[in-house]
């Protein structure tokens, strides 16, 4: 692989461990920001826990804009500011709506971020490395988790201010990435789309000096031609890939995978561990998801995008029904995390692996951020939706963990259906040879 290619492709994906520890970091502080500020379950929920994945909706929904008027390039460079703005305002914070502001500004980082980064890798990856570039992203979001839990734990014992040195910490790796971020090229597809081919073959050059460049052009600008600039994705012609985006989407999140990770350490003290041991369980969630996202990195140019959702599918649907026995039977101990991590393991060789390639693949390259766009809104709408109502639902004297838990295992029974029936497999395409894939299926 060509080194150039690898690293810009880590250093656009170092977005994603921005993303990871931004999501969780919230979770080391959860409890002890209700104490202070005497918040109800339902106001800790929505408000300051849930606003950060409100501003993921809002970046989004219109993360597509800049990523495409101003090139992916720009749009990351913006994003690395979002969250050190929002790292430094959270740890200053004083009382829970400042808080929640300087979360939400995090949050459309974040949401950003899943529309530029992933298209940015998918536009300079050759098709057969593809997969694992743009997955890397993915196991910079878990490695950004892993280190959150590790940094909430570490954090933990030194005083009652210890929350703000747990959110404010973020400030040093988003300044870090934002000075790897402006030493990136602009990504060539972009480049062409603005008519600024000399720039263009530049880049190309270096991505693939074996291959001829005035081919390479003559492929991109055949199929822009062949499209009307007017076009919105939400046409029909355009209703396959569309369809593909909601679901994966829609079935990441049912599969409870943000509300557990932004609750661990509660879900684990509900489960009849201690605080200090809830934490450090945790910290063993991310070291699981590491490992097996690296695993699914390592898999998906080789088995492909659709045996891993097989592979995750079945392994969602077995622990999240153990996870549910548990509480329902009242099994105590250890069998909570244990079942957890078998979750954790599923989700990264599977969904965690697969959806951000994929959506960064189904999609022809003037809609490639508008269809990112529509597929990381689905997402971030239920990811906000989701973890907001958890506080109230395992309160809930008739629902309760052990009700939440059956009903993610059954949503992934559907999602094996979604992927038996609907998905296709997309290893080792250009992205010019899906667009004609997608178009065919459409008919």
């Amino acid at each position: 692989m060509n080194k150039k290619i690898l690293l810009w492709s880590i250093t656009a994906a170092l977005a994603g461990f921005l993303f990871g520890f931004d999501v969780v970091v919230i979770s080391g502080a959860d409890k002890k920001l209700q104490t202070l500020w005497e918040s109800s379950d339902s106001f800790h929920g929505w408000v300051v826990m849930g606003m950060a994945l409100w501003g993921t909706v809002v970046g989004a929904l219109f993360g597509g804009f800049p990523t495409n008027k101003f090139g992916r390039k720009n749009t990351l460079i913006v994003i690395g500011i979002l969250f050190a703005v929002s790292a430094i305002g959270s740890a200053l914070s004083n009382d829970p709506y400042v808080f929640a502001f300087a979360r939400f500004i995090g949050g459309i980082g974040v949401g950003a971020s899943t529309i530029a980064a992933p298209a940015y890798i998918s536009e300079i990856a050759p098709a057969k490395d593809r997969g694992r570039l743009v997955a890397m992203y993915q196991f910079n979001i878990v490695f950004g988790i892993l280190i959150a839990f590790l940094s909430n734990y570490l954090l933990s014992g030194i005083g009652e201010n210890s929350w703000r040195w747990m959110l404010g910490v973020e400030a040093i790796p988003a300044v870090l990435y934002i000075l790897f971020a402006v030493k990136l090229p602009k990504s060539p597809r972009w480049l062409l789309s603005q008519g600024r081919t000399e720039e263009a073959k530049t880049v190309l050059n270096i991505i693939d000096p074996t291959v001829n460049v005035d081919e390479q052009i003559a492929e991109f600008e055949s199929h822009s031609h062949e499209n009307d600039k007017t076009e919105t994705i939400f046409i029909k012609k355009y209703r396959y890939p569309l369809m593909l985006a909601f679901l994966i989407a829609f079935f990441n999140q049912l599969s409870g995978i943000n509300a557990f990770l932004y609750y661990a350490p509660r879900i684990f003290e509900e489960a009849g561990l201690g605080e200090s041991t809830a934490l450090l369980s945790s910290v063993g969630i991310g070291v699981t998801n590491l490992v097996f996202t690296l695993l699914g990195v390592f898999l998906i140019d080789k088995l492909g995008r659709k045996t891993l959702m097989y592979i995750g599918s079945i392994g969602y649907i077995v622990s999240l029904g153990l996870v549910s026995a548990a509480f329902f039977f009242g099994w105590s101990g250890m069998a909570v995390p244990i079942f957890l991590f078998l979750f954790i393991a599923a989700h990264a060789v599977g969904q965690g692996a697969v959806i951000w390639v994929f959506v960064s693949e189904i999609f022809p390259n003037h809609l490639r951020a508008s269809g990112q766009s529509f597929g990381s809104s689905v997402h971030w709408v239920l990811a906000a939706l989701i973890p907001s109502l958890i506080p109230f639902l395992f309160s809930h004297e008739l629902i309760g963990p052990g009700v939440v838990f059956l009903f993610f295992a059954f949503m992934m029974v559907l999602q094996l259906l979604f992927v038996a029936f609907l998905m296709p497999e997309t290893k080792g395409k250009t992205l010019e040879e899906l667009e004609v894939v997608m178009l065919k299926k459409n008919k």
